[in-house]
């Protein structure tokens, strides 16, 4: 009887020692999958702007109602896709983006995104490098 209770006592404690084994590396996957998503997230919020729209959102102050630059007429716009804008549309787009000071440009691309309003890639282009330059000094006076 004796050697009975011995081997399943044995059968116990090595079933206890495989489950914490397997709850303790699951643990520690999950903590390494975590970490592995925060230094994600850093790596995002410190150099260039995600990718996902040419301004970060998360160095904005959230925002319910855009801001308009003398621009209403760009309201028409909103909902078609930049590809189909007929010259005059790239026009309108254009001479709006010549008017505006280079520190109202992330506010302006801002203010479209929130319209549905797309920009030309010609006029993207353009306006990405200003707000780089700017996010660039802001930088430098940090």
């Amino acid at each position: 009887m004796v050697p009975l209770l011995l081997f399943i006592l044995l059968g116990l404690t090595v079933l206890v020692l495989f489950e914490w084994r397997a709850r303790r590396q699951t643990e520690q996957q999950r903590r390494e999958e975590e970490n592995a998503i925060k230094e994600r997230q850093r790596q995002n919020t410190e150099g260039e702007c995600c990718g996902q729209h040419l301004v970060c959102e998360r160095e904005l102050p959230p925002k319910e109602t855009p801001d308009y630059y003398d621009d209403e007429e760009l309201d028409a716009l909103a909902g078609i896709p930049a590809s189909d804008y007929t010259p005059q549309q790239q026009q309108l787009v254009r001479d709006v983006f010549l008017t505006l000071h280079e520190t109202d440009v992330i506010g302006w691309v801002r203010s479209l995104q929130m319209r549905n309003i797309q920009l030309p890639p010609d006029i993207r282009e353009e306006a990405l490098l200003i707000v780089r330059e700017q996010r660039a000094l802001s930088r430098q006076h940090s």
